[in-house]
Order: C-alpha cells, then structure tokens, then sequence
C-alpha cells in the first residue's frame, strides 16, 4: 500500500486581507486601544528625551573642576524620563492585555458557532486534527500579531521617526541620512528574503495538519488497526509526512540563518558609519562628548528593537499564514442555511409529508426517485428495505441536514426549508443506529436530550430506557466515564443511553433509525415495548432491519434503490406476498435456525 501525500502546494493570500478580517475584533476595544496608543506615543517620546538630558548632563560635567556644578535639572529631567517610558509602557500592557484576550475569545467562539452551524457533508470530509491544529495556531497567531504589532513594530518606528528628526535638527544632515538609509536597506532586505521564506513556513503548516490528522484518525480507529495489523503502515504513514515536515523545516532554517547575516551586516556598516561620522566632528570641534554620548545612545537604543525587529517580522509573517488557514474556515459557505424570513417551528403535533422527494449526495448518483408519503400526527411509519436503499437518507433530509433536489418535506402543510433549523430539530428526537457519546459521565450523556432537566428526571429517562439498574451497579453510578466516544460502554449500553436521551428531549416527532439493533433479543423486546409507548402520542418514524419490531406500525413501506415499492400494514403486506412478504419469511427462518 503506498500512503498518499497531501497537497502541500502553498495557497495564494494576501496580509492586507486577514489583517482587515481581525480589525472589527479589535476595535470591539475602541477606548482601550485609544488611551493604549496614547501611552505608547508618550512612553516613546519619553525614551527618545532621555538622551538629550544625558547629553546636557556629559557636558556639564566635562568643565574644568573650578567651575563644575551639580547639573540638578539635567538629571532630574533624565530620571523622570526614565521614569515615565517604563510606567506609560506598564500601563500600555495592562490595557491592552484585555484587547488581545478579549478579541481571541471573541473570534475562538464565533469560529466554534460557524463551525456547527455548516452542514454535515462538511464534517463528513474534515479531518478533525487538522482542523483543531489550524485553530490552535490561528488563535495563538492572533496573540503574537497584536502584542508584537503594538509592543514592538509601532514603538519601533515611531522611535525610528523621532530619532531622525532629532539628528537632522541638531547636527548635519549625513546624521540622518545614514540613519534612514540603514533601517531602509534593513527593512528592504528583511522584507525580500522573508517573503521568499514562507513558502516554506505554509509548506510545514500543512504537512503538519497532515501528520496530525493522520495520527489523530489513526487513534480514534485504533481497533481496526489492529484488527488488520496495519501498525507499521499508519507510523510508515506518519513518519513519511514528518520526513517531508523536516525537509521544510531544514531549508526554513538554513534561510533563517542567511537572513540574520545579512541583517548583521547592514546593521555594522551603519552603526560604524555614524560613529565614525560623530568622532570626525569631535576633532574638529564641532560635536562635543556628550553628542557623541547622544549618537551612541540613539543607536543603542535603535540597535535592539531593530535587530528584534527582524524576528518579529518573520514572526507576524508566520502569524499572518496562521492566521490566514484559521480565517479560511469562516469563509466556508453554509450549504444549509436558513431563509432571512424563515419561521419558527412551535407544535405539540406534527404531520410529516414527504412529497416526490429526489435527492442525490452527488450529481451523478441519485439516491432516492420520487419518494412520496405521510406520517399523520400521533401515528407510526417504517420504513424497510436492503441496504444502500435510501433509508437513512430519509431521516438526514427530515433533520435538514441536506436540502431535497427535488419536491419538498412538510410538517403540518409548511416546507422545512422555510423554517429555521433550530426549531426544527428542537421537534425531533432520534435513536441513531450507530451511537457516539461524549467523552464525560453517563449522566450528562443522558442530560444532553435536555441539559436543564432535574436528576430525578434523568433517573426516569434511564429507567424507562432500561439502563438505570446497569448504571445504579457501577461504582461511579452516573458519574461514570464512558471514554472516547463511548468506548467503554458496549454497544447495547451505549443505544440505550441514547434512547434516555431521546426520551429526556421528549419531542412531538421521533426518529428511530434501527434504534435496537445492538440489543440482545430480551432486552430488544422489554426496550421495544417502552418505544411503542413512547411512539403512542409522536409521529414517528423507525427505519429498521428487523421485521418484528414493526408489526404494530401503522404503515410499513418498502424502499428499494431509492424507490417505494411497497406500502401497507404488516397483515396487508404479508397477504401481498411480494418482497416485505420474502424478506419476513427469511427473517423467520433466520430465527428458527
């Protein structure tokens, strides 16, 4: 077997349009970022004086011991200088740290609800590590973006711009020149070789959702691994995809390093220009000690930022195409969505009609042909047939999950598709065939039918269900973990836990989708007789394997290839001697046997 390789050709995108995407978060904290950006303007203005005071307190010091006085002013003004960059850039954090924390929160939950709100085929084709690695470093991403975006590019440049006028102002202009021209050529060549970097950042974002998806599918499927000894092929598949992460990786750093040199040099040629520059005009006396003290402060207080600047860059880069993968995923389209004008759904009783209903998961292959039928309110309607016939089609269509071709679903008189999808399925309970449960107690498994319910209707729901004897004999009762989609659980267990909840939600439809198939026969007959009573006042419909628990239904139809066959009582089926008729009697002799 021979593992595919994702795609990790790299996506087009661009900054300017995820930054515009984060925006309305931020300015959520309009005062907040205002009274931020205040501060730091004013701890900037402050660090950049601070050297001035530094100056005056040189020269005044460097006069013959006969005249020297204290410069009290000078150091003064230096130490509250000192003083007010440090508290006005305190107070920036603290303010700010709510807009960071506050927008991340703000976009995490709305992800989370477009998430839920797409349709099943979505989900169907997502690969959940990959997915939950993308929200992970978009979220982190954020974080990065607007700490470093407000603590150390807008301060840096801002520094950068005031730093320049003081030299041009007060000395030659080659001062300012050299300056500008520096951070210019820094920016230039950190912005080139950045650029031409990222491919290989976005190629290891992908092979890096794909490893993890991979190893997340493989773990959640760990018995059928191992049922057909496929170990070494899933970490053969694993480390294939890590070894194309490292390659990534490799050149990412072997760049990095080239990136950092270059930076180096730029940086040394300019910091040796201006000094040279300053100790020429010291000889020739028009500088003096303490503007040299002053150059050379400005470049120390210049020459860090900027060569963090350069990481922090590549950084908000990365961020950026984070970002952009995290985004991605609020852009995907609702395939289901409701109708600006839909209504609310609000009744005790319920008709259903299926009326010439077509459907197809995709274009060339149809599913169901002109399905046709009622379930008038309070009554029963199965539905049987050979696998693959279309049967649970029906119930994911009256869930809305997808939309018909074709025709139209009614519940009393009034399309599905003009509803909202919240009512609608607040009005149906299912029992599906193929249960998962949360990863939490059996309690709140069977709470989640109605997480507002009272313990002691939680109790009622499982004893009706026939589960409260088997979970009252645990040692943790309902408090009892039952692991990752309910592994620990059989699958008996877990279907009557799923009928609690059902019964707990108490809807005016119910869907039971062969809800007693991983039952054994006992308790198949006890279950179906509280179903039966549960079904009495609901429309219902039950899509089953198993003939016997359907002869009390009100009407039975048989559904081959996605077409309705037949259609009648158990009794008028049975005299018929058709399919339902041949299918009834291999199931009774399956029995006998």
């Amino acid at each position: 077997m021979k593992a595919s390789q994702p795609d990790t050709a790299p996506k087009p995108r661009t900054d300017f349009a995820t930054l515009k995407t984060l925006l309305p978060y931020v300015w959520q904290f309009k005062w907040r970022v205002s009274v931020a950006m205040a501060c730091l303007v004013l701890a900037k203005v402050a660090s950049v004086v601070m050297p001035l005071f530094l100056k005056d307190v040189i020269d005044q010091l460097s006069v013959p011991a006969s005249v020297m006085v204290l410069p009290v002013a000078a150091l003064l003004g230096y130490g509250f200088a000192r003083f007010a960059s440090s508290a006005f850039g305190e107070l920036r954090d603290a303010l700010f740290a709510r807009v960071t924390q506050g927008s991340i929160r703000r976009i995490a939950t709305q992800l989370f609800d477009h998430l839920m709100s797409l349709s099943l085929r979505f989900h169907m084709q997502r690969q959940t590590g990959g997915l939950s690695r993308d929200i992970e470093r978009g979220t982190k991403g954020i974080g990065f973006l607007l700490n470093f975006m407000m603590f150390n590019i807008l301060p840096t440049l801002l520094e950068i711009s005031m730093v320049a006028i003081i030299l041009f102002w007060r000395y030659d202009w080659p001062f300012a020149v050299v300056t500008l021209a520096t951070i210019g050529a820094y920016i230039a060549f950190t912005l080139v070789v950045t650029e031409k970097r990222m491919v290989y950042r976005r190629t290891m974002n992908t092979l890096d959702s794909a490893a993890n998806s991979k190893a997340i599918d493989a773990m959640l499927n760990y018995e059928t691994v191992k049922y057909f000894g496929n170990e070494r092929y899933e970490v053969k598949r694993y480390d294939d995809n890590l070894a194309a992460w490292v390659n990534s990786s490799v050149k990412n750093q072997v760049s990095l390093n080239f990136l950092n040199v270059g930076q180096g040099v730029i940086i040394t040629v300019g910091v040796t220009i201006l000094l040279w520059l300053s100790a020429a005009r010291v000889v020739g006396q028009t500088m003096t000690v303490g503007d040299v003290v002053l150059v050379s402060a400005y470049l120390t207080q210049l020459y860090a930022p900027l060569n963090f600047l350069g990481f922090v860059y590549r950084e908000i880069k990365h961020a950026l195409a984070d970002m952009e993968r995290m985004f991605s995923l609020m852009r995907e389209g609702q395939e289901v969505a409701d109708k600006p004008d839909a209504l609310e759904l609000d009744t005790a009783q319920a008709t259903i009609q299926f009326d010439n209903v077509d459907f197809s998961y995709v274009s060339n292959r149809q599913i169901l042909h002109g399905v046709s039928f009622s379930i008038p309110a309070g009554q029963t309607v199965a539905v049987v047939g050979s696998s693959g016939a279309g049967k649970s089609t029906l119930s994911r269509l009256l869930f809305r999950f997808y939309d018909v071709t074709q025709g139209a679903i009614r519940i009393n008189g009034i399309d599905v598709r003009d509803m909202t999808q919240e009512s609608l399925r607040r009005h149906i309970g299912i029992v599906p065939q193929d249960t998962v449960l949360f990863n939490d107690s059996i309690l709140y498994n069977i709470a989640y039918g109605n997480p507002s319910a009272s313990h002691e209707q939680i109790v009622a729901a499982a004893k009706a269900a026939r589960i409260h004897d088997f979970v009252a004999s645990l040692p943790d009762g309902y408090e009892t973990q039952v692991g990752e989609r309910g592994l620990k659980l059989s699958g008996g267990e877990k279907q009557r836990v799923a009928i609690a909840r059902t019964i707990l939600k108490n809807p005016p439809i119910l869907v039971l989708d062969e809800a007693t198939s991983a039952l054994d026969t006992r308790t198949e007959r006890a279950i179906q007789e509280e179903l039966e009573q549960i079904a009495r006042d609901r429309s219902t419909l039950i899509i089953a394997h198993r003939l016997s628990t359907i002869v009390n239904a009100d009407q039975i139809i048989v559904l081959e290839q996605g077409r309705i066959v037949e259609r009648g009582t158990h009794a008028e089926l049975i005299g018929q001697g058709a399919r339902y008729a041949q299918m009834w009697a291999m199931q009774q002799a399956e029995r006998v046997d």
